[in-house]
């Protein structure tokens, strides 16, 4: 295990944020991972003995105020606006997203982070990509703001890397499915939101329309990638900022297929909206060889196993 002193993660109570604090608590002690958020109070799930405190990321001189005062030698920035909320007000997701960035590449550098992690997407990929097995070396012309964001992203961090000897590594995220984090307004939201209605109602009208496959992934193998690639020697890496992972694909009519397995009452009908433009333009299917080849990634879950973990967790926590 690599020996941090102090990890910081911002954006700490959003969807992925919130499930990979509580890891990097259970691997590296509550005392050594200082969470942050825009929100001002701590939620009860990360416990009264963590470690919160709010923070804009646009705000630098809060920002390096943390990174000095508690010694910070890894960042996981996980703030960011994602693609549905960011299509409603595009220029505020750029600020966002990339002064947000900027600010953790400045302070990484200032005060000699080991380690940054900035995530990236599948949204950076759009117009004239392959549909099934998009690889990782893949042209880059995402169709929303938030991918924009991210193709930025990856650029600056591999030359952050060159440029200034920053380790920044980052992973494209397929849509990610939670059964502890509600979403936090992205495209691929409706692949959780129906397994709340299929337990609450029994019944969910998708946003996304039948026949669109997008890739997908279980939250726990998503953490899993996270910190495994936090966790590889430099010299393994090939890629700085973008590397492709990926675990299953599905449409809506599947995934609906899926819990009628275990709520054979459940229905599903279909009223896209603007985030469907945004679906269309993403792969059905990503490569992820060269993760696999680096660094060994694999995931644990499929549709089949994810549904039926997904179901009996969220029905003991509904009721």
């Amino acid at each position: 295990m690599v020996n941090y002193k102090k990890i910081l993660v911002t954006g700490g109570l959003g969807q992925i944020g919130s499930e990979l604090s509580l890891e990097l608590q259970k691997r590296y002690g509550i005392e050594n991972v200082v969470i942050t958020d825009i929100k001002n109070e701590i939620p009860e799930v990360l416990g009264q003995n963590s470690i919160y405190l709010k923070l804009d990321v646009l705000d630098y001189e809060k920002l390096t105020e943390i990174i000095k005062k508690y010694e910070i030698d890894a960042i996981f920035h996980l703030a960011a606006i994602f693609s549905g909320r960011g299509e409603e007000d595009p220029f505020n997701c750029w600020n966002v997203n990339m002064n947000g960035n900027i600010n953790i590449f400045k302070a990484a550098i200032e005060y000699k982070v080991k380690r940054v992690f900035i995530p990236s997407s599948m949204a950076v990929w759009g117009i004239g990509i392959p549909k099934e097995n998009v690889s990782q070396d893949s042209v880059l012309r995402p169709t929303s703001m938030y991918g924009v964001t991210k193709v930025a992203g990856e650029r600056l961090c591999e030359y952050m890397f060159h440029k200034y000897n920053l380790d920044c590594r980052g992973l494209r995220y397929p849509g990610i499915i939670s059964s502890e984090a509600l979403p936090g307004g992205g495209t691929t939201d409706y692949a959780v939101e129906i397994f709340y209605e299929a337990i609450k109602h029994k019944k969910y009208t998708s946003y996304i329309d039948k026949g669109t496959k997008l890739p997908m992934m279980y939250m726990p193998d998503c953490i899993k990638a996270t910190i495994m690639l936090m966790e590889t020697d430099v010299e393994k890496l090939t890629c700085h900022g973008d590397y492709n992972i990926a675990a299953f694909s599905f449409t809506p009519e599947e995934i609906a297929d899926e819990i009628k397995k275990l709520i054979p009452d459940f229905e599903i009908d279909y009223k896209p909206d603007f985030r469907q433009k945004i679906a269309e333009s993403w792969p059905a299917s990503i490569d992820d060889s060269v993760a696999r080849r680096d660094w060994g990634w694999s995931p644990d879950y499929d549709i089949t196993t994810m549904t039926k973990d997904m179901i009996e967790k969220l029905s003991k926590k509904l009721k």
